[in-house]
């Protein structure tokens, strides 16, 4: 499977922007979709995660009542609505598949879309 992010881009803290991650082949049901980012000089951390049948969804305590993650079964993409950004927001935003809910590994990366958020 390979994951092609987009949707990132520069906008002022309070603002919004979408991410969109799109798969190659089709997802099977018991796959998670998930979004994580690393900011400059940090390690990578979980932001979101959702199991491609289904409703359930798991959120960072940071983004949560702030970022919406959803999913067009039809389209194999994945969406991130992120709303209220903070200057610490800014990061590389990747997304990543397993083949289990909930997921213990990844096995599926794509390359990320760089969100930047000014102050």
């Amino acid at each position: 499977v390979q994951l092609q992010a987009s949707g990132g881009g520069l906008v002022q803290a309070g603002g919004s922007l979408r991410l969109s991650c799109t798969a190659s082949s089709p997802i099977f049901s018991d796959y998670t979709l998930s979004w994580f980012r690393q900011a400059p000089g940090e390690e990578r951390e979980f932001v979101a995660a959702i199991r491609w049948t289904g409703t359930r969804t798991l959120y960072a305590d940071s983004v949560k009542g702030r970022f919406v993650i959803s999913k067009d079964n039809a389209m194999n993409t994945v969406h991130l609505q992120m709303n209220s950004l903070k200057p610490e927001d800014t990061a590389v935003y990747l997304c990543a598949a397993a083949i289990d809910w909930p997921p213990l590994e990844y096995q599926y990366w794509g390359q990320g879309t760089l969100v930047t958020v000014s102050s």
